[in-house]
């Protein structure tokens, strides 16, 4: 089966709406429990000034990572995954079946999909989830990782108990929209991210086939890991100024009569100003760490439930098989 082909294995029948939805909800599990201390790292990055403020040097993630660990218990470094495992499973099951689903409306008649289009289907698959899921989720996500208190220590109280508390506390101080707040720079930065990631998947996908003894087999895991690992890193280094930006908004409240796209000017130019074109790269590290494992992890978990399940609804009762 070619990667540029929206059809299954064999010519079949693309996999249904719900086998994408059931592997990419497992995918986004696994890849949550696996990555999220990398993540939460490179938000404290991203949102840290203190040491420059203080005229010393930046730290880098493996020491913003065991300070986090030292001061706040090895459970800090998973602050925010309540709001991350709720949100990732319908996130990755969106992006997974609005892929399959912008790549069929995209494909020529003969099923192939040439590269200009599947960038596109990952893109719109990437504004998809980022308008549906990944906004709320991060708005939340972020408040959470944010607050530097000890998870060791009962008797330090945060604003933010968990993630339901600090959705209901954000709607109730800031209104409904707050959870949308930022939602174009996270589509922008969801969209390029799935286009580059898709793009970059696929194609190297199909050259890995094409070596193969039997170009139609599917991929062993180790391969499918490998290319992920290589896909999830190109989007992070073309958008990493919009996540910093898209960070620094998401975590405090908008001022009074100022405008969404005041704030992002203001947010930029306060950086520019204060810490340089440096600071647009910050956590770019433990990004690219968080997003390339991820993508390994999603990808592998995806493509082998996918064939497990496809592998199910090809099967009838008394075990024949069914075409």
């Amino acid at each position: 089966m070619s990667a540029k082909t929206v059809q299954g294995p064999g010519g079949k029948k693309p996999a249904s709406a719900a086998t994408n939805l059931i592997a990419g909800g497992g995918a986004g599990m696994m890849e949550a429990l696996a990555c999220h201390p990398l993540d939460t790292i490179k938000v404290r990055m991203q949102l840290s000034r203190r040491q420059r403020d203080k005229g010393g040097k930046r730290r880098g993630f493996i020491q913003t990572g065991v300070e986090i660990a030292k001061k706040e218990s090895p459970l800090g470094l998973y602050k925010g995954l309540g709001a991350v495992l709720t949100g990732i499973v319908p996130k990755m099951a969106i992006r997974f079946t609005s892929y399959e689903w912008y790549k069929q409306m995209l494909a020529s008649q003969d099923g192939h999909i040439s590269g200009g289009a599947n960038f596109m289907a990952g893109l719109f698959a990437g504004v998809t989830e980022a308008v549906a899921v990944v906004c709320p989720m991060e708005v939340v996500k972020i408040r959470l990782q944010a607050q530097h208190h000890s998870m060791s220590d009962p008797l330090d109280i945060p604003k933010y108990r968990n993630a339901a508390h600090a959705c209901f506390t954000v709607v109730k101080e800031e209104g409904f929209g707050a959870l949308y707040r930022g939602v174009t720079l996270t589509a922008l930065r969801q969209g390029t991210n799935q286009a580059a990631n898709f793009t970059a998947y696929t194609e190297l996908k199909e050259i890995l086939q094409q070596r193969q003894e039997d170009p139609s087999a599917p991929l062993p895991s180790w391969k499918t890991s490998i290319i992920g690992l290589i896909s999830g890193a190109v989007g992070p280094f073309s958008n990493a100024p919009i996540d910093t930006i898209k960070t620094r908004l998401q975590r405090t409240p908008a001022e009074p009569g100022q405008t969404g796209v005041g704030r992002i000017v203001a947010i930029g130019n306060q950086m520019w100003k204060q810490e340089g074109l440096r600071a647009f790269w910050m956590g770019i590290t433990p990004r690219v760490m968080r997003v390339a494992p991820g993508q390994a992890v999603t990808f592998a978990v995806y493509e082998y439930l996918k064939g497990v399940l496809e592998k199910g609804r090809e099967m009838l009762p008394g075990n024949e098989y069914q075409e």
